[in-house]
């Protein structure tokens, strides 16, 4: 049985499942309408006082996202701890070695990404207690089959038109030098590739017709999407399956702030080392600047998590995201510096795009809960 908090509730109580009785209760004001509660079914959040509905009062045909009546910042505080903790300890070895000139950066930046993981699933065992935690992360159910499978298809394609949108926008204002014609950048980037690779090998022969290369690596990001979101779902169960919902007592908006900024914060054992930004970057701007990208792009993300109700199109925007997020280099012009401060998806001329999606989508509704139960 699904308690659907939009439903009219008594004057003067209710019965939470499990037999708690909750009095004085009032629905909140941001309640919908009741043409519309059925759209936002899936997003409904189920309370029973402070605690998760039990598994077996939940409806298992579609998924939910509990919420409670307000924040426990107990277990976010022991989240934050765990993930920022281990981010910086797998990072070490490039810290005390060669930095993002290791071989190890590869292994470290994979090994960062899982932390978010394990923050949320150690704090969901053994200090949160969710009945289910799948449930409680977006991991389970996946149904409706129908909508979840629409909300993939968005989380694929969405990024990738975020971050190639990007590209002209900072032609346009000065930041992104563009070759569009000849692709002199990636031109000379995969001259450089094959005759690293090809060294004492001989004459590798003609380079195939540039064009051919950049069409394959724009057809090759779908691919890198799903290859990709394997190691997002790591961030994706922490940012959007774990944090998002504990903060969502705040507020829908606040929630999707706060949690877009310590996904980027997150990043800094990286970004202080030089990566996206590189070493001529300030670190403290590197950081700043990333993390305005993670609160645009996660505000994004978080959309698709809370219609869907489900962390997977969120994992595979992750994914798409990652895979699509070095195109820049296919258009620039060779012997040009990109400033990626301030142009690509990574810089603030880049969040223009977003920010008018994440205006339209909170416009038109797209971010709005069904009305909590609370307590006066």
């Amino acid at each position: 049985m699904t308690t659907n908090p939009s439903s009219r509730s008594p004057a003067h109580g209710w019965t939470a499942p499990g037999g708690e009785r909750v009095d004085d209760v009032d629905v909140d004001a941001c309640d919908l309408d009741e043409s519309t509660t059925a759209e936002w079914q899936p997003v409904a959040a189920h309370v029973a006082g402070d605690r998760y509905l039990s598994a077996d009062s939940a409806d298992a045909s579609t998924g939910s996202i509990a919420v409670g009546l307000r924040v426990s910042w107990w277990p976010i505080a022991a989240f934050v701890l765990i993930s920022f903790g281990l981010a910086w300890l797998v990072c070490l070895p490039l810290w005390l070695g060669d930095g993002l000139a290791s071989t190890l950066l590869g292994v470290c930046a994979v090994a960062m990404m899982a932390t978010p993981a394990i923050g949320a699933l150690v704090v969901s065992r053994f200090v949160d207690r969710p009945a289910s935690i799948p449930r409680s992360l977006g991991l389970w159910p996946l149904r409706p089959v129908g909508q979840l499978l629409a909300y993939l298809g968005l989380g694929l394609v969405v990024p990738v038109v975020l971050v190639l949108a990007a590209l002209p926008i900072g032609a346009a204002l000065g930041f992104y030098p563009a070759d569009v014609t000849g692709f002199s950048a990636f031109r000379e980037l995969t001259e450089q590739q094959i005759s690293q690779a090809a060294a004492g090998l001989g004459d590798p022969g003609p380079l195939p017709p540039i064009g051919l290369l950049v069409a394959l690596q724009l057809v090759s990001i779908p691919i890198g999407a799903v290859v990709n979101t394997v190691p997002a779902l790591g961030e994706e169960l922490g940012w959007r399956g774990f944090l998002l919902p504990r903060l969502l007592p705040l507020g829908t908006a606040p929630a999707v702030l706060v949690s877009g900024a310590v996904w980027g914060l997150w990043h800094t054992p990286l970004i202080l080392l030089g990566y996206n930004y590189g070493a001529q970057t300030p670190g403290w701007l590197g950081v700043l600047t990333m993390t305005g990208t993670c609160v645009v792009v996660g505000a994004v993300f978080s959309w698709l998590r809370l219609r869907s109700a489900s962390i997977w199109p969120a994992a595979l925007a992750h994914g798409a995201f990652n895979a699509a997020a070095g195109s820049y280099l296919l258009f620039a012009a060779a012997g040009e510096r990109i400033d990626l401060v301030q142009g690509t998806i990574l810089g603030w001329s880049g969040w223009i795009v977003p920010v008018l999606l994440v205006a339209v989508l909170a416009a038109t509704g797209q971010f709005r809960r069904l009305g909590t139960a609370r307590r006066r």
